[in-house]
């Protein structure tokens, strides 16, 4: 006799990493200061796209975690002192990241330490690290190691791999390189000082490199934020301390938790919508040109329509119809626009 489950646990599970999965970070990451694309990470930055993940990639992203520690007891094993303290690394304004750890008693540099830099792998992944070496196949790893370097005053670092299919292991000792990480900080500090978004790594939607990225959508298709947050805003800048400034308020030093909703006085920023934005006669307002229709973006009213509104109408947000309810029913909101099957 087969017993039934009444409910998929599998899919009970999944759901409940799924809704608890990581807010973006308040910072741009050393992770992904490599990344080839400044649009990516200035988007990533503004938190204008949000990635996020199926309950089974969270759960993969949970095993590499824990794999550290069975690295780390390996390390030890064969004489390496490892601090694994996860501290936090000094870099540029408005950049971070955390280590895995420092090791002292490398076999071959017992007297340097060295950065430690732990990865899983799949095995199609794995292979093409043997084979190409760390630099070459998992560049943004390599670039990770170097900022995280140089914010420690360190000069070489260790990279640990394993295979997730068949526990195979890779280890490359890694050189501090000057000339790269001067490039790289100048990069990250340009990234997050831009006003105005950069462009894509490439134009073409079947480009290899943007084909799986999150903002394929974005860059490619609708040209829409789908985020309403203080990043997302025409009125913040990032400021060179660290801090974030709001231009409506005339105020400095936005708290992290505020700055993930925003207020009710949000204009979406300019590169993050597909409209050409026209002069406005208020400095608390947009004005974009939607269909040949002026629909002001700000504090909404019965004329106005708040950030949420556009995202979630968009071009209808210019029909006549719609704002023609708006102006009679005094709260009324674009919460959806339902298309035809």
């Amino acid at each position: 006799m087969k017993i039934e489950l009444d409910t998929n646990i599998v899919e009970l599970i999944d759901e409940h990493h799924q809704k608890n999965q990581d807010k973006p970070r308040t910072y741009l990451g050393g992770s992904i200061i490599g990344h080839p694309c400044d649009r990516w990470l200035w988007l990533s930055f503004r938190w204008a796209v949000v990635d996020k993940f199926e309950g089974r990639i969270l759960r993969l992203f949970r095993r590499g975690h824990r794999e550290e520690e069975t690295i780390v007891a390996d390390l030890k094993a064969i004489g390496i002192d490892v601090h694994s303290d996860q501290r936090a690394v000094p870099m540029p304004k408005h950049c971070g990241g955390h280590i895995d750890g420092i090791g002292e008693g490398v076999p071959g540099a017992e007297k340097t330490p060295h950065l430690l830099e732990f990865k899983t792998h799949a095995k199609k992944s794995f292979d093409d690290l043997e084979k190409n070496g760390l630099k070459k196949s998992k560049p943004m790893h390599w670039c990770q190691m170097q900022v995280y370097m140089h914010g420690l005053g360190l000069k070489r670092g260790l990279y640990v791999a394993v295979c997730k299919d068949d526990d195979r292991m890779y280890a490359d000792r890694v050189e501090y390189d000057k000339d790269a990480v001067k490039q790289l900080i100048e990069r990250a500090e340009r990234i997050v000082s831009a006003e105005r978004m950069p462009d894509p790594i490439s134009t073409n939607p079947s480009w290899y490199q943007c084909k799986f990225c999150p903002a394929h959508n974005f860059c490619h298709k609708e040209r829409m934020t789908k985020q309403v947050n203080c990043r997302t805003c025409a009125h913040a800048t990032p400021c060179d301390d660290g801090e974030w400034a709001c231009a409506r308020w005339d105020s400095k030093g936005i708290p992290v938790d505020y700055q993930r909703t925003g207020c009710d006085s949000h204009v979406l920023h300019p590169d993050l919508v597909p409209w050409p934005m026209k002069d406005s006669g208020s400095p608390y307002e947009a004005v974009y040109e939607i269909n040949g229709v002026d629909v002001r973006n700000g504090e909404g009213d019965a004329h106005v329509f708040t950030s949420q509104e556009l995202i979630a109408g968009g071009e209808a947000c210019a029909h006549e119809l719609v704002g023609a309810v708006k102006e009679n029913f005094p709260g009324a909101r674009v919460v959806e626009v339902r298309k035809e099957q």
